[in-house]
């Protein structure tokens, strides 16, 4: 074993390659001959997914060698790939790469992949990949080398991410997809989806895309796969597959506009998704072996580079710190929950009530100062219901279900049994605590009060009850479906048994949770209130709007301007207000977002998703100071890193993970950054600003 390989394969989850024999049956009753089904499996259940490290690569390429002896002697007519129930595999075993320490050693594990599963297109045989689960990366490739493909139907995700995280597809994937389903398909994989917030295709889609030749039943879907190969091998089967369109004009152009999209995208800041079209464009006329080896070399630089390990950072981020979140107690303090209230009815109270029902799978009470208000809060509960019908992805019975937990009411008084309550009602001090008066006289005393506020003091909204104990902020973030994090704000008197019990239903509502510090605005808000108003004092003193919004592509998940008309420029403006409030000297105001409030415009963009000049026309400017688009990017960024080390001097969070974390799931900062911490630390504004970076070398950077 290799040096490279030697540092990827300690402590490797092995998925083995078990193989077995299978005399494939013909509708006539005989056999098509002896079958070989190699199924990957790391022993563990669907939690812990498949995934190719050395050692699991030497132990399939050891199967594939057996497999080509037999087929040369004429003991074998087939050979299929699949996975263990609900897997198929999640590719390339990454835990090992912080370890990597030179160039040589990155192409090394480029050539390990390329080098085995080629020995699946080198058999003289037929050959299948039957998609049975979830497949990712090197879980797509490895089909990509077989002769034909089963998906089965219910397959969640099928997925190239690897631009998501600063890689290409590098085992394969590059070349062949291209070449199977055509350069705009694959394209659709490699690039639109991983810089989309890496959407997952289904199997289905997969299979419109063209990448399996059957889409099957789950329920039999082995059984009818191998009835498949059985089907092509003994002839009774002919596949065709539409002709792949070479023109070069047509593949030039598909190339051409995933660049422009990957430009938006990340303004040339992360190198990989640039380096996986210049491959997928190549691969028009490359041969196989030319196409690995741009390949090779892609990996060999990616994996050597800053913004992978940004983006490997960020990864375990949310796949290990998020499942252990930082300062929690002990989960045995929780209180079981068995019904929930929840004040208001207008929007953000209806996506809580519905993610309620469909998570904990409990009554749920919504209640308003009108029946109007509650009737149209449960009727938008319903019509979320009725849309998940219509996608089928609950049941008729599922849907009458849920539907029946949720009711609505004038009153509190069924407030009465709940064990958890939460308020999403104005942001506005005096409206919570009267509130929370009158829950309080309601509820039992072990009932959980939970705030949706996104900057109010959760102290001093508790002050007055005679319970402060059991009061919690329990922050969401908006589209509440979609945005995983949940900031959960510990008052000065909310008791261990309160914050354990919102860290077990966060947990419940599939939620990522952040403890945080009672503090203004609390993580998120804060930091891109610091970031937004700062961007508003640029443009108010005369830097063109337009080329503030140009001056963050790649760093932030959308321009400034466009932030502020997705949250809305009401509360982007309360929450400045908020922060200035308590920071006066570092959080700006601005005078015309608070005239674009005043006339009531929804935002800065227009339908036709362009900035709308008849607003920035209202704007009075207090300077005629023009930055360039990176002064600009340099001054919110030193801002960014101020307002960070700060926060973190002040414990708003335990550690700089938690700020990333954060910033990654509530405001969709990219991966190949790693959040925020890390990118200051790479551009040097870290050490500038404070004097220190916020990460040792090497955890979320190339060490050295």
């Amino acid at each position: 074993m290799n040096d490279a390989s030697k540092n990827q394969a300690h402590d490797e989850v092995v998925t083995h390659a078990h193989a077995q024999d299978i005399q494939l049956p013909r509708h006539d009753g005989t056999t098509s001959g002896t079958f070989v089904l190699i199924t990957l499996d790391n022993g563990f259940d669907h939690t812990k997914p498949n995934s190719f490290g050395p050692l699991g690569l030497a132990e399939l390429e050891a199967q594939l060698d057996t497999a080509a002896e037999r087929a040369a002697k004429g003991e074998i007519v087939g050979l299929g790939v699949t996975g263990k129930p609900f897997i198929m595999a999640v590719g390339a075993d990454l835990t090992g790469i912080p370890a990597i320490t030179s160039r040589e050693q990155a192409v090394e594990i480029a050539e390990q992949g390329h080098r085995v599963f080629s020995k699946i297109a080198d058999l003289d045989i037929p050959t299948f990949a039957f998609v049975n689960g979830a497949s990712m990366g090197g879980g797509v490739e490895i089909g990509l080398y077989c002769d034909y493909r089963t998906m089965s139907a219910d397959v969640p995700a099928y997925s190239l991410p690897e631009c998501f995280l600063g890689l290409v597809p590098g085992w394969g994937g590059t070349y062949l997809l291209p070449n199977l389903i055509g350069v705009e398909n694959a394209l659709q994989l490699i690039i639109s989806n991983p810089l989309s917030n890496n959407k997952m295709a289904t199997g289905a889609q997969a299979f419109k895309l063209g990448v399996a030749d059957e889409l099957l039943a789950p329920v039999t879907f082995l059984e009818d796969s191998l009835r498949f190969a059985s089907d092509v091998i003994s002839g009774e089967k002919k596949v065709e597959r539409p002709e792949v369109d070479k023109d070069e004009s047509t593949w030039k152009a598909a190339c051409e506009k995933a660049r422009a999209f990957t430009m938006q995208k990340t303004g040339g800041a992360a190198p990989a998704p640039l380096r996986a079209i210049d491959l997928v464009e190549a691969a028009r006329t490359n041969t196989r072996e030319q196409g690995f080896e741009g390949e090779n070399e892609a990996l060999g630089d990616l994996i050597m580079s800053d913004e992978l390990r940004a983006g490997l950072y960020a990864f375990d981020l949310v796949q290990k710190r998020a499942k252990r979140p930082a300062g929690a107690p002990d989960k045995a303090l929780a209180r079981k929950v068995t019904k929930v209230g929840v004040v208001g009815a207008g929007l953000m109270a209806s996506q809580l009530a519905l993610l309620f029902i469909r998570r904990l799978d409990v009554p749920v009470i919504m209640t308003d100062l009108d029946q109007a208000r509650v009737d149209k809060g449960v009727e938008y509960v319903h019509a979320e219901i009725d849309k998940l019908l219509e996608k089928k992805r609950v049941s008729p019975d599922k849907a009458n279900h849920l539907k029946g937990l949720v009711t609505g009411s004038t009153s509190k008084d069924g407030f009465a049994d709940a064990d958890f309550v939460i308020e999403a009602v104005f942001e506005e001090m005096g409206v919570k605590k009267k509130v929370w008066s009158e829950v309080e006289a309601i509820v039992t005393p072990e009932c959980v009060l939970a705030t949706n506020t996104s900057s109010l003091s959760v102290t001093e909204m508790a002050e007055d009850l005679a319970h402060p104990e059991r009061v919690v902020g329990f922050h969401f973030f908006n589209p509440v479906a979609v945005m995983p994090l949940l900031e959960i704000i510990r008052g000065d008197k909310t008791d261990d048994a309160t914050l354990a019990t919102a860290f077990a239903t966060g947990k419940q509502l599939k939620k990522t949770c952040i403890l945080v510090k009672n503090s203004p605005s609390f993580v998120v808000n804060r930091l891109l209130g610091r970031f937004m108003g700062e961007a508003g004092k640029i443009a108010d003193e005369g830097t063109p709007v337009e080329t503030v919004e140009k001056a963050f592509a790649g760093i932030t998940p959308m321009p400034p301007f466009m932030l502020m008309s997705l949250v809305g420029p009401a509360i982007a403006l309360h929450n400045s207000e908020t922060l200035h409030g308590a920071f006066p000297d570092r959080f700006y105001v601005s005078p015309n977002l608070a005239k674009v409030v005043e006339a009531k415009i929804p935002g800065f963009y227009g339908k036709d998703g362009k900035l709308n000049e008849e607003v920035f026309a209202q704007f009075e400017k207090t300077g005629s100071t023009e930055l360039t688009a990176e002064q600009v990017r340099d001054r919110a960024l030193e801002a960014l890193a101020d307002e960070t080390r700060r926060m973190l001097d002040e414990e708003v969070v335990a550690a700089p993970m938690d700020i990333d974390l954060a910033m990654i799931t509530g405001a969709g900062f990219p991966f190949w950054n790693g959040g925020v911490t890390p990118l200051l630390d790479r551009l040097g504004i870290s050490e500038k600003v404070t004097g220190q970076r916020f990460l040792p070398k090497g955890a979320a950077s190339v060490a050295g």
